[in-house]
């Protein structure tokens, strides 16, 4: 990795990691040829870009005290709020770079997403994206597929949370980190897809490859949770609705599409059919 690479990556994951992040270096070259135009980030294809995905030390880390502190306003999710206030760091944290973030559920007014968040997880190394034409002869007709992006060492026990461009560093000679590819037999690749599509609710799927580390208990029934339950859930009160009371402002907007009923925080495709992305889970 070149050192300049090397140098930027070490200080966004001192921001980052001990909160339950990783953090993996891309070209936005990169990441554009497997999209077509209308996907495209519109920057010059070598400018530096690292994408930002939570483990499962994420919940304890990381969400739990954003809870329980004073950043959490009303009316929007959550773990988003807690990803933004995260990302939002890495820039007051190098105010002499000129950074851009986008956060994977962001989009533009046409609901058209900003960052197509499985597409730069695999350009970027971090997670392989396993879709419908990784199966030979796949089994499922007319059926629709959605693809799932598997890691290394966490299996489906991961999100990706979004992507930080760095537009005035731009590295033509980084070389692309291949992601690995852990599920190379056509039955295990079928088994994933079909888990992923048709049984998400039993959290199966995600364990295609042995993980390192799970959801806890606690983190499972939180994101099993209804929504509205879940600071009660944590035995938290609900924010303050004192007209008075001005919660800090986050780095960028929290705006959320509605989405149907789906586990995955990764979305995106790598062919040139792409499709909306599906919705969060955790």
């Amino acid at each position: 990795m070149e050192p300049q690479v090397a140098e930027l990556k070490q200080k966004i994951e001192d921001t980052l990691c001990p909160f339950g992040f990783e953090v993996y270096p891309f070209q936005v070259a990169w990441y554009n040829a497997l999209l077509p135009p209308t996907f495209h980030l519109t920057l010059p294809g070598p400018t530096l870009a690292f994408l930002v995905l939570s483990t499962p030390a994420m919940f304890d880390r990381a969400l739990k005290p954003f809870l329980k502190s004073r950043h959490l306003q009303r009316l929007t999710d959550p773990v988003d709020q807690c990803v933004a206030y995260h990302l939002g760091r890495v820039r007051e944290n190098l105010p002499e770079l000129q950074i851009e973030v986008i956060a994977d559920y962001e989009v533009h007014p046409n609901r058209r997403p900003k960052i197509l968040a499985q597409t730069a997880a695999h350009v970027a190394g971090a997670a392989y994206y396993y879709q419908r034409k990784d199966v030979e002869a796949d089994p499922w007709g007319n059926q629709h597929i959605s693809g799932v992006c598997i890691h290394p060492q966490y299996g489906g026990w991961f999100a990706i949370r979004g992507v930080v461009l760095l537009p005035g560093i731009q590295v033509p000679d980084l070389r692309p980190t291949k992601p690995l590819d852990c599920v190379p037999k056509r039955a295990d690749r079928i088994t994933l897809l079909e888990g992923f599509n048709f049984h998400w609710r039993d959290w199966t799927y995600r364990d295609a490859v042995t993980p390192q580390e799970r959801y806890s208990e606690e983190q499972k029934a939180y994101f099993s949770t209804p929504p509205a339950q879940r600071l009660a859930f944590l035995g938290l009160a609900q924010p303050s609705e004192d007209p008075n009371s001005r919660p800090a402002e986050l780095p960028f907007t929290v705006l959320r599409p509605k989405k149907p009923q789906n586990p995955s925080r990764a979305h995106g495709r790598l062919s040139s059919r792409v499709s909306p992305p599906a919705s969060p889970g955790p």
